[in-house]
């Protein structure tokens, strides 16, 4: 690998940050939902749903309107993809499994995890799944002690400890329950093993990631699947990615204050160019999800208010930032009332004149979620600034849903 540093503009970074996560250019509609799967390579699951759960907002954002049957099929239909932790919950496509083994291995090593589980709990829960098949935690016996929703039975915990070492998986949901079974029966022969070494499980990860972001620094690299910073370190030099000084992405990493940043070959062989989306993004968007890199390629600072006590909320419980032009325009707090979407919070990014020019974009996207969620109507509460309020909400009135 050579030792030249490539120069990157700003604007340029941001665009090939945007194409790598499918946002700008033309979209794979062929390959659907499973092909924006494996372009990212993890999409963080939640358990929050406004206009609906974060799983479907991803493909959504890309693609359009997906329906809920296709996303359903492509992260659960329990031959292409399972659960597991990357950069959260997340699902991930079956082919990463292997590249899991060094997390696998360091969970088995680190002993036992809720001690206080009773013995042989976590072989009953293994004999039956190999008695009785696939079965959900209510299935294995129960899910909660009757508590809080925190307060696990000993079978979910087990089950869950199961599926952190690897001896156990889940390809399926029924309904928003996790549908356990045997990781040597459910995961594809070819792909069940943890024969890859620890270093050869984090080079392919830090390149997925790499190809993911498109350009990224070696906090991003590390913040994708959650690695550590030794981690990416250890295994940067081999991974492919080319190294690049962006302009304006100073920062504590690095020499003189620079952000040491990589980028993917094949993100570098052709201009990024096509057509922007524009669409209201999930704050669990991968784009988005890593706050400083938000900030250092969008000059966009945002934060998830739905952990935030109400009173000391800014924007709102899950407020989505809008995208449009590939940038990141301002946000907005959606709910539902029947078939009414209400914008209980549009805000916009400065002030009122450069504000102003964002109204048919924050009317376009709002009017597409409606159509997408079948409302019939655009409701706006609140607006930042006020003196927009009265403008959006005619825009939205000229918008055909």
């Amino acid at each position: 690998m050579t030792s030249a540093v490539l120069p990157l503009a700003a604007d340029e970074a941001r665009r090939i940050a945007l194409r790598a996560q499918g946002l700008l250019g033309a979209a794979d509609r062929r390959a659907g939902v499973r092909g924006v799967l494996r372009r990212l390579g993890a999409v963080q699951l939640d358990t929050i749903s406004v206009l609906a759960r974060s799983h479907e907002l991803l493909p959504y954002a890309r693609l359009g309107a997906v329906g809920r049957q296709a996303v359903e099929e492509a992260y659960w239909s329990g031959d292409r993809a399972f659960e597991y932790w990357s950069h959260a919950a997340c699902v991930l496509p079956i082919e990463e499994w292997p590249l899991f083994a060094f997390r696998r291995r360091a969970y088995r090593s680190r002993g036992p995890w809720h001690d206080d589980l009773p013995a042989g709990s976590y072989d009953r829960v293994l004999d039956q799944l190999r008695a009785e098949g696939p079965l959900t935690a209510t299935d294995l016996g129960g899910a909660k002690n009757g508590g809080p929703w925190w307060d696990w039975s000993d079978t979910k915990i087990a089950v869950e400890r199961a599926l952190m070492l690897g001896d156990v998986v889940c390809m399926r949901r029924r309904g928003w329950k996790r549908v356990y079974d045997l990781a040597e029966r459910a995961v594809p022969d070819g792909l069940y093993h943890d024969t890859l070494t620890d270093a050869e499980c984090l080079r392919r990860l830090v390149a997925q990631a790499g190809a993911a972001m498109g350009v990224a620094t070696q906090a991003d690299l590390a913040d994708y699947h959650r690695l550590s910073a030794a981690q990416v370190e250890s295994v940067i030099e081999d991974t492919g990615l080319v190294r690049v000084d962006v302009a304006g992405w100073d920062g504590p990493e690095g020499r003189g204050g620079r952000h040491r940043a990589w980028a993917d070959p094949a993100a570098l062989a052709t201009p990024p160019r096509g057509r922007h989306r524009t669409t209201l993004l999930s704050p669990f968007d991968s784009l988005i999800w890593d706050r400083p890199r938000t900030e250092r390629i969008f000059g966009f600072v945002h934060r998830l208010e739905a952990y935030v006590p109400r009173p000391k909320r800014i924007y709102g419980y899950f407020s989505m930032p809008l995208l449009s032009g590939g940038r990141l325009l301002g946000r907005v707090d959606p709910a539902r009332e029947g078939t009414t979407l209400v914008a209980r919070h549009a805000a916009f990014e400065g002030g009122p004149a450069r504000a102003a020019t964002s109204i048919p974009a924050m009317a376009e996207a709002l009017a597409e979620a409606a159509r997408w969620v079948g409302c019939t109507e655009i409701k706006v509460e609140r607006t930042t600034p006020v003196e927009l309020h009265d403008a959006l909400s005619g825009e939205v009135r000229r918008v055909t849903i």
